[in-house]
């Protein structure tokens, strides 16, 4: 997956389009003489120094973050279309429910609760009072584990249904770390300054939401809440090994997992979810499962429903009165990502909807913003695209013939569906009330968790899907080994067909590659075409391999993004690969075009070449705040956007030739220590 805009349509009639623009349509692109915004660049700033800058720098200089944001960039553009968009259809079924029918009442309602803030403010706490008086009832272990799975209650120990690696036509039941109340493990263990500060921070909000909530003797809870969740932190994996999908793929059959985790009761934990006959469970990470089931045990049992009452006061504080969404604005937002203002309550609100009745809403969106013809012109994108990528692998110098039949077959087999599902989610079960909030949220959370369990244990829906349409996002699933591109991507800034050739291969094409690459990524190389976890390299291709990826995780050990923090090049190898070998066949699908239909013009004192590897650097353009770079340096497997540009682009021998690019320049790497993965 790759986590921000893209857009994707056909480039191979491109051509056409640029001729033959729809009567009163512009026939000029939305941005610049040839699709990006010249006045971005920073033409004082040498390719081959920073090229990110080169591209982006004067856009950099001259443009702030919004108060009420983490980030500001090409993202920010479509986001703000897209939340107007689905604003518009939410709003439309809060004025006027009946006449949409039930799904138009459901989201109406719900969007209705959330912004009548006057309702919330009346009730107070009381909404949380069930919820906290079933903590308070309990008595024994037992109880705890039955707590533990149910329904908007924290458990240290999370499930999930996944098609099983081994056998990828079935569901198997999932369990894996969980249970901090911070972003990951090293917000609780890393020294410095800035760490303490970051725990001193977060004691006093678990003081606050406490307080909040009319729990008695909060703050000696809360030291006890935070060495809790701090010895589950120190059991946790790195997210680095948590990416490796051998050692995260330990089968167990239920009697083999109370075995191994005696101290948890997996009974009561399964059966508060609905999960009586498990079958196959596959443990993640084994160590932390396990010691985390002693910790269950070991820990005072009052220690675990202080814990319980916290966390779920926590996580209900965007739902309940303004004092509780303020603090837990104040520390997740404002204190962690340096978010300085809280986004519009309708921007909330739209969100909140779309997390709870998604598909109702992105099926209306799919009906207003969504034009058929976008799918016949994905279909031939991503044929373009797969070919180059055959291409590639036919040449391959380092795969075997046996390995590339393999790779073949593979690629031959991906599954792409874009748009929107072919069948929605029916929500017609869930009973949404206006003036309930909290209770229309949690209720939400059951119908969810009802209908991954009636997936289970039949063969797996490849209809499913992961994304909203309204979602600006796309995703590989080793599993199913389908790439998955929803409608909301498929629009300007990142595709626009009337822009100039070079300018869509080099955004919306390096997307595309991006995603299918993932199937043969350190990770999603592991999968066959069917989705199986199957070894079927050859040891000498995969040898090849290892000797690229270790190169390519060396270069990114090496980027420091904030000053005493650098980039995980194992936790980012797999989204690294993915932009490398994307932007690799983006370009070879680029050469084919330009084969097919002549060397391109000059434009703006640009070939094609420079003018595909330019929309590249300007599909990434953006400014984070300094807190979200820290919690994704740490916790996420995307490197930050500059490196995602500059960090792949200096491997690329096509990039040199196009920008004269030579040794002394910062960026410069000699031939031998460039990293080619296609």
């Amino acid at each position: 997956m790759i986590r921000r805009i893209s857009c994707l349509a056909s480039l191979g009639a491109l051509a056409l389009a640029l001729a033959t623009a729809a009567p009163g349509q512009s026939a000029e692109p939305a941005y610049g003489s040839w699709g990006i915004d010249p006045a971005a660049m920073d033409g004082a700033v040498n390719p081959g120094d920073d090229f990110f800058a080169y591209v982006n720098g004067a856009w950099s200089k001259r443009t702030e973050i919004a108060a009420d944001r983490t980030f500001v960039g090409i993202d920010s553009v479509l986001n703000d279309q897209i939340e107007k968009d689905v604003r518009s259809i939410i709003e439309d079924q809060a004025h006027n429910p009946a006449a949409n029918g039930l799904s138009g009442q459901q989201v109406g309602d719900f969007y209705a609760s959330f912004m009548d803030e006057a309702g919330i403010e009346a009730l107070g706490a009381a909404p949380l009072r069930p919820y906290l008086a079933r903590i308070d009832a309990v008595k024994n272990r037992a109880e705890l584990a039955t707590l533990f799975g149910s329904t908007g209650y924290t458990s240290p120990i999370g499930l999930f249904f996944s098609p099983n690696p081994d056998v990828p036509t079935r569901y198997s039941v999932f369990a894996t770390q969980s249970g901090l109340g911070m972003p990951g493990r090293d917000y609780y263990l890393l020294p410095g300054p800035k760490y303490v500060a970051f725990r001193k921070a977060y004691r006093d909000y678990v003081i606050k939401i406490q307080t909040l909530a009319g729990i008695p003797g909060a703050a000696a809870k809360t030291d006890r809440i935070i060495a809790l969740e701090t010895a589950i932190a120190r059991v946790h994996w790195t997210p680095e090994r948590s990416r490796d999908t051998k050692a995260t793929t330990n089968p167990m059959t239920l009697a083999e997992l109370k075995a191994f985790a005696p101290d948890f009761d997996w009974d009561r934990f399964l059966a508060a979810q609905g999960i009586t006959n498990p079958g196959t469970i596959i443990v993640q990470e084994k160590s932390a499962i396990a010691d985390e089931a002693k910790l269950v045990a070991s820990q005072p049992l009052d220690d675990w429903k202080d814990y319980l009452a916290y966390r779920f006061a926590s996580s209900s504080a965007p739902y309940l009165p303004k004092s509780f969404a303020v603090a837990n604005f104040d520390f997740y937002s404002k204190t962690l990502r340096d978010v300085p203002t809280e986004r519009p309550r309708w921007k909330r609100g739209v969100s909140l909807v779309n997390a709870s009745l998604g598909e109702a809403v992105g099926h209306i969106y799919v009906q207003r913003h969504y034009p058929a013809e976008s799918d016949r012109q994905m279909g031939e994108l991503i044929s373009d695209i797969r070919a180059a990528l055959k291409d590639k692998i036919d040449h391959s110098g380092w795969m075997d013939a046996a390995t590339k039949a393999e790779a073949a077959t593979k690629l031959a087999s991906f599954d792409p569906r874009t748009g929107h599902p072919v069948k929605y989610i029916d929500y017609s079960t869930l009973k949404v009330t206006r003036g309930d909030l909290l209770g229309n949220v949690m209720r939400a959370h059951e119908f969810e968790e009802k209908r991954q369990l009636a997936l289970f244990p039949k063969p797996v829906d490849r209809a499913q899907w992961g994304m909203l349409p309204q979602t600006n996002n796309a995703y590989y699933d080793p599993s199913t080994n389908q790439i998955t591109f929803p409608a909301a991507i498929l629009q300007p800034p990142y595709f626009d067909p009337r822009a100039d050739p070079a300018a869509n291969y080099g955004s919306i094409g390096a997307t595309i590659g991006h995603e299918i690459g993932h199937g043969f990524d350190d990770q999603g190389r592991l999968y066959d075409g069917t989705g199986r976890l199957s070894d079927w390299w050859t040891a000498a291709s995969a040898k090849a391999y290892g000797v690229q990826t270790a190169a390519l995780v060396k270069q990114y050990d090496g980027y420091e993004p904030i000053p005493g923090t650098h980039i995980k090049g194992e936790l980012t190898l797999g989204e690294n690969i993915g932009d490398l070998g994307g932007l690799e066949v983006a370009y070879a699908a680029y050469r084919r075009y330009v084969a097919k239909h002549g060397e391109p013009p000059v434009i703006d004192a640009l070939t094609g070449d420079q003018r595909f590897f330019i929309a590249y650097g300007y599909s990434w353009q953006s400014k984070f705040r300094e807190g979200v770079v820290r919690n994704q340096l740490l916790t996420d497997p995307h490197s930050p956007a500059a490196y995602r540009v500059n960090g792949v682009v200096r491997n690329v021998d096509a990039w040199y030739r196009a920008f004269n690019v030579r040794p002394g320049n910062k960026m410069y790497l000699p031939p031998e220590r460039r990293v080619h993965i296609w």
